[in-house]
């Protein structure tokens, strides 16, 4: 019996090693993930719509939708169905964007609010200009200014020049663009936001390249997708598809050695240099 004891005692002493050497159970890192707060989920839904995250940008929008719901926020309410509109462009769901339309309506009406028909009138402009029907577009960036204007939303009227330029140019007025452009970068300047916007040269590029001047487009292109990576930043679909279309068709038009040339030649070329040698 007395040998039988070592042996015992050695066995719990195993049974508790192994017991201390076990590895905890794994944590659950969701859980011990801070919870974003309503706004914080917003800026992350637009970031996620950006990057092309449709389907978690509209999810984080729907949570935000469903908490301004509950709690009565008309804050909450109005700016995720702003969201979600956005993703409705992307998908060219016009029925969706009714939909959400129409809630802004009568979220406007219930408020007094008129940015709700800013907002409202803006992403409806955005998506008949993506869509190809630039009558419509041009109707509602104009009903978009108008509610700016009177509401003193500089943001939205300046952006709104950049967004009609677009317009302007499919229908052929290159004038009416030309001003336009020139006036979103003097709208910045005025209102202290800055002149080295890359976004307006989305713009640009367009309008030269719809003027036959191949060499500007290309150098205006260049240009701009450089800036973006540098800058971080992401063109929403309504502005990326003429960059796109320009890029396309310079690389059309051009010699490969003319091609190469100008390019090679933009590695400080900064954006008011651009606008000061490109814009009348």
């Amino acid at each position: 019996m007395k040998k039988s004891i070592p042996v015992l005692l050695s066995a719990l002493f195993l049974m508790g090693c192994q017991s201390a050497t076990e590895k905890p159970a794994e944590t659950n890192t969701e859980e011990l993930a801070p919870k974003l707060s309503p706004k914080e989920k917003l800026t992350e839904a637009y970031q996620l719509f950006k990057e092309g995250k449709d389907d978690q940008s509209i999810k984080l929008a729907e949570e935000v939708l469903a908490i301004g719901r509950e709690t009565q926020n008309d804050t909450l309410i109005g700016k995720a169905l702003t969201s979600l509109c956005r993703n409705a462009q992307r998908k060219l769901d016009t029925t969706r964007l009714t939909e959400l339309s129409e809630e802004l309506v009568k979220l406007s009406a219930k408020t007094g609010d008129k940015s709700w028909l800013m907002y409202r009138a803006h992403m409806n402009a955005e998506m008949w200009r993506l869509v190809g029907n630039m009558e419509r577009a041009e109707y509602f960036y104009d009903e978009s200014m108008s509610i700016s204007t009177e509401t003193g939303s500089m943001g939205m009227y300046t952006i709104d020049h950049f967004n009609k330029s677009f317009v302007s140019i499919a229908k052929g007025d290159y004038e009416t663009a030309n001003y336009l452009i020139k006036r979103y970068y003097q709208l910045r300047e005025e209102n202290d936001m800055s002149p080295e916007d890359a976004y307006g040269l989305i713009a640009l590029a367009y309008l030269l390249e719809q003027q036959k001047n191949y060499r500007g487009a290309h150098e205006v292109a260049v240009v701009t997708r450089r800036l973006f990576k540098e800058q971080q930043l992401f063109p929403e679909p309504p502005d990326e598809k003429p960059l796109i279309a320009v890029e396309e068709k310079v690389k059309q038009v051009l010699k490969p050695a003319e091609f190469a040339e100008i390019a090679a030649g933009t590695d400080s070329t900064s954006v008011s240099d651009l606008v000061g040698k490109y814009l009348k």
